[in-house]
């Protein structure tokens, strides 16, 4: 017993050092990271990385992204990456250690996704690094400060997810163990101190900041007079190069002060209540803005620095909302701008900071000359007080999903837009079926929208992916933000799910599926190429409609055995072959994508009705619908048939009814059960009418 007890204390305490020690795999990626490294260390008791040295020098850390970082991935599970960090702050390199991430796996493939993290290398969390999803291409903006990376377009969730892993855990890690990162103590503005104070008094106290540079002192930086800048500006006589005035607007002495009381409220309720704001504003010869400066994006003249790390600033383009900087004293200014300043950094308000000015200026269109104004940021320590227990301000900085909603907003709004006609349009249908050509012209209209816009566009193509990712959240620690990530197929989910209990899984399928309008589109080639339609009979109908069924359990099913072997056969779907990557694939993927549209031409959407797993997940949900929208009359399948043998998919049966696990509401038996020339029961009424009324005549 004693020698049993004496192993289990062995064990114990060798498991430690165990679970942090390096296998040869990692050694040698970590070696990779360090070319010059001669000792990597095992992973410290204290702090999860792993010291990296050349002899006795430290040349930095590595460190495992998921021991300080498990923001899930668009799959729902954290991208892992090994980083490496230099004493200095500046990325050695970044390596995938294991992702599912789809579209990277089963689509673009991982050559986009590893040029875009070799971005990194070199790079320090001294310069603030964005993701430039438009395709204009990486670089470094005007004030040397700001690294745009190129961004990969199909992919824009999964790169600001890695993205802002590798930035927050780095952080965390300078913070913790290289000098000259490390925080003050964390303040905040105290709420109780305001008194009505002039413009002269603000700057006179501290609680404005005041900063003025002559044209002489810019012509001593750059070496050359501001006569040799032609296409630069020219202060008048006595007129500075440029002044610029700055305060933190949270603090009421200040906010208040500067936007007056009404004003101030109406930016709390605007910003919310983590945004931290600081108004700059600036005059003479060379404003703190260029004058083509976009409201409501990044400065480039401008940038903000504290403890080392570059802070983000941003307009929040508040100032037609009732909003604006008015206080008795105020000189006249060139521009005034409020920013939102934070970003993965975080801001403290009580500590030093300084505000950098990047002067640009041209000899002629080749030639420029480039220098940066260090501005110290020292507010009046009474503005501020200590916080006593704080979370870090990189926990508090808003979700990354915000800035991606705000830089969609004209897609969603568009989105949004669209769905609100359709509803309109679904809610009036009975009135509406009244005007065969109305509908028919609307439903076309639509579906090209909801190819064009909503799938090529917006890529608002939903899929099994997004049910199993939601079962897989649920099964691991529910998280909103993973499906907030992705604005459009957010909204898309949610008007889908809400729709489901109104009319069942045929508003989607039917109208919002970017798949399923090119298949409807592919039916109506096929039938203009006059290609023999082949009916199914009803027997083999009914078995085949059950086919999606199985496979949408064995995806969800294989998901919680094997996410890699669901994303493999996840491609029994065709909408990220033709949908997001435009059949732009490999060969094999095409092909059946391809073969799916053509097979459509004789069989009217053949995918859709037995072989589509969101479609059979959806028509399981669509059995709660609360109402039976499509109208029946009392001949329907007793004995008429017309309408049966008008449904391209079958989804009525002889006896009448409606199939609504099949419905894609297309509409069309509504539009035959209103025509006074196609329904059997008006074209009776109307003939019963006129009998009536011929006896009516022959007996007067």
């Amino acid at each position: 017993m004693p020698g049993r007890l004496l192993l289990l204390l062995v064990i114990i305490c060798l498991f430690p050092a165990a679970h942090g020690a390096l296998n040869d795999e990692k050694r040698a990626m970590i070696q990779e990271l360090f070319p010059k490294a001669t000792e990597i260390r095992d992973k410290l008791p204290d702090y999860p990385v792993y010291p990296v040295y050349q002899l006795q020098e430290r040349l930095g850390y590595a460190y495992e992204s998921l021991d300080l970082s498990r923001l899930q991935g668009f799959a729902g599970k954290p991208i892992s990456m090994l980083i490496g960090l230099d004493t200095r702050g500046r990325f050695t390199g970044v390596r995938i250690l294991s992702h599912h991430e789809p579209v990277f796996l089963h689509g673009l493939g991982e050559e986009p996704l590893l040029e875009f993290i070799d971005q990194y290398e070199g790079r320090s969390l001294t310069e603030q690094i964005i993701v430039d999803t438009s395709g204009s291409g990486s670089g470094t903006d005007a004030d040397g400060n700001v690294v745009r990376f190129d961004g990969v377009s199909k992919a824009t969730v999964s790169v600001l997810i890695i993205n802002d892993t590798v930035l927050s855990s780095a952080l965390k890690v300078a913070r913790e163990k290289l000098d000259g990162f490390t925080q003050e103590a964390a303040t905040r503005a105290r709420t109780d101190l305001y008194q009505p104070l002039s413009w002269q008094q603000l700057v006179d106290r501290g609680y404005l900041g005041h900063w003025k540079v002559s044209p002489e002192a810019v012509e001593a930086k750059l070496g050359a007079p501001l006569s040799a800048y032609p296409e630069g500006p020219q202060p008048e006589p006595g007129e500075p190069f440029t002044e610029l005035f700055f305060g933190y607007i949270n603090a009421p002495m200040v906010g208040r002060n500067l936007l007056g009381d009404e004003g101030f409220e109406r930016l709390k309720e605007r910003i919310g209540p983590g945004a931290q704001i600081m108004a700059v504003m600036s005059r003479g010869a060379y404003p703190h803005v260029s004058d083509d400066f976009t409201p409501g994006s990044s400065p480039g003249r401008l940038g903000l620095q504290q403890n080392n790390l570059s802070l983000e600033i941003r307009d929040i383009n508040v100032f037609h909302q009732n909003i604006a900087i008015s206080i008795d004293g105020m000189p006249d200014m060139a521009a005034a701008t409020l920013f939102r300043v934070g970003g993965n950094a975080g801001f403290n308000p009580g500590a030093d900071a300084s505000l950098k000015l990047n002067v640009t200026l041209r000899k002629n269109h080749l030639v420029a000359d480039n220098t940066e104004l260090d501005i110290p940021v020292d507010f009046a320590d009474e503005l501020f007080e200590t916080v006593e227990v704080a979370a870090r301000p990189e926990d508090n900085r808003p979700p990354v999903w915000i800035g991606l909603w705000k830089d969609r907003w004209l897609t969603i709004a568009v989105l949004v837009a669209g769905l609100a006609v359709l509803t309109v349009f679904f809610a009036r249908q009975r009135t509406l079926s009244r005007h065969p050509k109305l509908i028919h012209r609307f439903r076309w209209g639509f579906l090209f929208f909801t190819l064009f816009f909503i799938g090529f566009y917006a890529q608002g193509q939903l899929s099994v992916v997004n049910i199993y990712t939601l079962f897989l959240s649920i099964w691991d620690g529910f998280s909103l933000n993973v499906f907030l990530m992705d604005p459009v197929l957010f909204i898309l989910w949610t008007y889908t799910f809400i729709t489901l209990f109104i009319w069942g899984r045929g508003l989607f399928c039917g109208w919002l599926c970017p798949f399923g309008a090119l298949q409807e589109m592919a039916a109506w080639l096929g039938e203009k190429l006059k290609f023999r339609q082949i009916k199914v009979s009803d027997k083999w109908h009914r078995r085949l409609i059950v086919l999606k069924y199985p496979i949408l359990l064995v995806l969800v099913g294989t998901a919680f055995y094997s996410l890699e072997l669901a994303e493999k056969l996840v491609e029994v779907e065709p909408f990220k072959t033709s949908i997001t990557l435009f059949f732009v694939r490999s060969w094999p993927f095409v092909v059946y994508a391809v073969g799916l549209l053509v097979i459509g031409m004789f069989i009217h959407k053949f995918y859709c009705r037995y072989l589509c797993p969101l479609g059979a997940g959806l028509a399981v949900l669509g059995k709660l619908r609360l109402f039976s929208w499509l109208d029946r009359v009392e001949l329907c399948g007793k004995p008429c048939q017309h309408c049966k043998n008008s449904c391209g998919i079958n989804a009525i049966r002889k006896d009448g009814r409606i199939d609504y696990n099949e419905c894609i509401q297309c509409l069309e038996c509504v539009v035959i059960l209103k025509d006074e020339d196609q329904c059997v029961d008006k074209v009776l009424q109307k003939k019963r009418q006129r009998q009536a009324g011929i006896l009516a005549t022959d007996a007067g």
